[in-house]
């Protein structure tokens, strides 16, 4: 019987071309099934990976290095004050830090300063701060209109809110000219970024504000983390390679990370930096120190903790993508297969004559069963490659058009193949035995 396969492939074929226009809208179940269960995999897989990508890299990645290191009312809960300020921080430290230090997006050097910005007649007195080109990637920005000005060019990004008071509500500023003390700078794009801090400031190349300070040193190192839940370790081990570099003794922190992390080990331990996180941050924002030291050391590990909830999150929304996905592609087979059987079943009332000259011929039930069950495979397996086709380049259309990552496992059109085979095979079975089971001599009879 195997040796006859080739042949009743062959047979299917030829059969099933001898009505193309049949042959096609019998098809289309299954191929409108494949195609769209395959375009939303390729969608889904793809937004999956950019959103877990963002979840890691959301909310709380971001570690702040700050040169100087205050703590107002530290002495009452055993933290040392230490410097009010300090200019021992450098862009080695900042380098430092992203070659020794795993887990690490982007690092960012700068400064700041306050001062008149100025463009024609108009002037505003803002922070200025001079950022490296990592500085968007780190906030996440999406700076529309325009792009983030580039490190070694006298460029410029304005907050909205400072450019509405520059230049006039609404009106776009790129490519006009402000003024920072005695050096000029083009803006090349605006921030929409919603923090208000961050509407209001103006952003140049770090380097040039040196220039214009004076300065060989850098105020602060902005780090952003390539998953949350590694902040903490990230700033451990940031204050204990700045304790080294900088010849600082008394260990590898106190233990509370964030608004206390690099305070030191004790009052007889100064540092000349201070190394905060985001979560922590954002905790203890306009706490006085005690209660800082009390919240933060009663939640360790919170960056930790939130982002297991957030991925707690999103694998729960992606096996109710699963679900979905399974349910649309049952569906969608399911009325491909019915369409098969349907037509498949007409094939056989049409080819009656044919099937009794066959059986008088000497050809066995199983022969026939084996010729229809191979037509209905075949016609199955065909809908299934050209549903394949047509997915993966819906999926690409679709993911150009909206700007979507697009990902198609290789398991995934294996599968979908598969299963248009099983289809087929499930469908065909009925059919191919209604046939097999046809008696010689009444086919024969019939017109």
């Amino acid at each position: 019987m195997l040796k006859l396969i080739p042949i009743n492939i062959w047979m299917a074929l030829r059969s099933l071309g001898r009505n193309r226009l049949r042959t096609f809208l019998t098809m289309l179940g299954i191929i409108i099934g494949v195609a769209a269960v395959l375009t939303m995999v390729a969608l889904g897989t793809g937004a999956r990976g950019s959103v877990e990508g963002d979840v890691r890299s959301a909310g709380t990645n971001l570690i702040y290095v700050r040169a100087g290191n205050y703590t107002r009312g530290g002495s009452s809960v055993g933290i040392a004050s230490g410097l009010g300020s300090a200019d021992t921080l450098t862009l080695a430290d900042a380098e430092a830090i992203e070659d020794e230090v795993d887990g690490i997006a982007t690092v960012s050097p700068g400064l700041t300063l306050r001062t008149n910005v100025v463009s024609g007649a108009s002037q505003s007195f803002v922070e200025v701060e001079g950022v490296a080109e990592a500085f968007e990637d780190a906030n996440g920005w999406l700076i529309d209109p325009g792009r983030m000005l580039e490190d070694d060019e006298k460029e410029a990004v304005i907050g909205r809110v400072l450019a509405d008071d520059l230049f006039g509500t609404g009106f776009d500023p790129v490519g006009k000219s402000v003024r920072v003390s005695d050096m000029d700078f083009e803006i090349v794009g605006v921030t929409d970024a919603t923090s208000q801090e961050h509407d209001r400031k103006l952003f140049i190349p770090w380097r040039d504000l040196q220039v214009i300070e004076g300065k060989s040193s850098i105020e602060f190192i902005l780090i952003a983390a390539e998953e949350a839940g590694q902040s903490s370790r990230i700033s451990e081990e940031v204050t204990s390679l700045l304790r080294e570099r900088h010849g600082i003794g008394g260990g590898s922190g106190s233990g509370n990370q964030g608004y206390l992390a690099g305070q030191g080990g004790g009052i007889g331990t100064v540092d000349d930096f201070t190394v905060e996180t985001q979560a922590a941050e954002a905790l203890t924002k306009g706490l006085y120190t005690p209660a800082a030291a009390f919240a933060l050391a009663n939640l360790p590990k919170l960056d930790e903790v939130t982002l297991t909830e957030m991925a707690d999150t999103l694998d729960r929304a992606s096996d109710t993508m699963t679900a979905l996905l399974a349910s649309i592609a049952g569906v969608s087979l399911i009325v491909g297969g019915i369409g098969i059987m349907n037509i498949m079943l007409v094939s056989v009332t049409e080819r009656t004559r044919e099937i009794g000259l066959r059986v008088a011929t000497g050809a066995r039930s199983s022969d026939v069963a084996l010729q229809f069950m191979l037509e209905a495979i075949t016609l199955s397996v065909l809908g299934g490659l050209i549903g394949l086709v047509l997915g993966l380049v819906t999926a690409q259309l679709i993911g150009w058009a909206l700007d979507w990552p697009v990902s198609v496992p290789f398991s995934a059109m294996a599968l979908s193949i598969g299963i248009a085979t099983a289809v087929g095979l499930l469908f065909g079975i009925y059919p191919a035995r209604r046939a097999s089971l046809l008696d010689p001599i009444d086919a024969l009879r019939s017109e």
